[in-house]
């Protein structure tokens, strides 16, 4: 009989929380969901910890990790694995010939699977989450039933906000998942969070960073904001700006690291709309 689940213990609950900025209760929801057997579904934009809360999981209750891509290109194939043909031609399907995916290699080890992007995958990658998801097991021809872990569980991630290239996730699929949504986190943890990405102790700059990235969020002229990376990246990029001149920091250095960190991050509602004028407008508001 299986033993008590790792995701329900207080303990894991408190390492988890003690190595991110916030997010205590998503964490506890995530934990709770998969202390009762569930596969997750988080919903959010990019930049909202989702694959940092679950690597923390992972690693502190000891279980292994694994994290993909979800494409065109992801393959049942892929997802479960392949007999290695040059060694089935010298000598026939044998068990230890077949090269497992990574869905195959987390149902073995009771570990936790997170698909980023779900929605971007092929219907018959869908078909095959499907069955791991409810029954548990898989049925790989010349290879065998394998049975998962007790420990073993699936967690996917969706852009509500990316449209394109993405298409509709089976309604069969998305009812063996419970759904979290999250967002950005308040002004406060993103400053924190930036702080410590950085080590910057410019306050001043990590502030105004972090105002622009927010800012983006809620301009009209664009469909997705920046995450909270653009501010990482802003400050990061600025300090070395002040380094290569003599530490101080002027206007036009400010928004070049503005420019570099963040009109990548942004998406502009028409694709008319210059990103970098965007994020000039913003800036010149912020600055004066």
């Amino acid at each position: 009989m299986a033993g008590p689940s790792p995701f329900a213990d207080q303990g894991l609950y408190e390492r988890v929380c003690r190595r991110l900025v916030g997010r205590r209760e998503e964490v506890r929801a995530i934990l709770a969901a998969l202390a009762a057997g569930r596969n997750v579904l988080l919903e959010g934009p990019p930049g909202t910890s989702k694959s940092t809360i679950l690597r923390a999981i992972a690693e502190e209750s000891g279980l292994p990790f694994y994290l993909i891509e979800g494409s065109a290109n992801l393959t049942p194939q892929k997802l479960v694995g392949t007999f290695n043909p040059a060694r089935v031609m010298a000598e026939g399907f044998k068990p230890e010939f077949f090269e497992e995916g990574p869905l195959l290699r987390a149902m073995r080890e009771g570990g936790i699977l997170y698909i980023e992007e779900l929605n971007r995958m092929p219907e018959e990658a869908y078909n095959v989450l499907l069955m791991a998801a409810e029954e548990r097991e898989l049925s790989v021809p010349r290879l065998g039933l394998v049975k998962a872990e007790p420990t073993f569980r699936l967690v996917a991630a969706i852009n509500p906000y990316d449209e394109v290239g993405t298409g509709r996730i089976s309604r069969a699929l998305l009812e063996r998942f419970v759904r979290l949504r999250m967002d950005y986190q308040s002004r406060e943890e993103e400053i924190r969070i930036v702080r410590l990405r950085t080590g910057s102790r410019r306050d001043w700059l990590v502030e105004l960073a972090v105002d622009l990235v927010r800012e983006t969020r809620k301009h009209p002229a664009l469909k997705m904001g920046s995450s909270v990376r653009g501010a990482i990246d802003m400050v990061l990029i600025a300090e070395r700006l002040a380094e290569l001149s003599g530490g101080e920091l002027n206007y036009g250095d400010l928004e070049r690291a503005a420019l570099m960190g963040v009109s990548s991050k942004v998406w502009p509602a028409d694709p008319e709309i210059d990103p970098d004028e965007v994020v000039r407008e913003i800036l010149r508001k912020l600055y004066e």
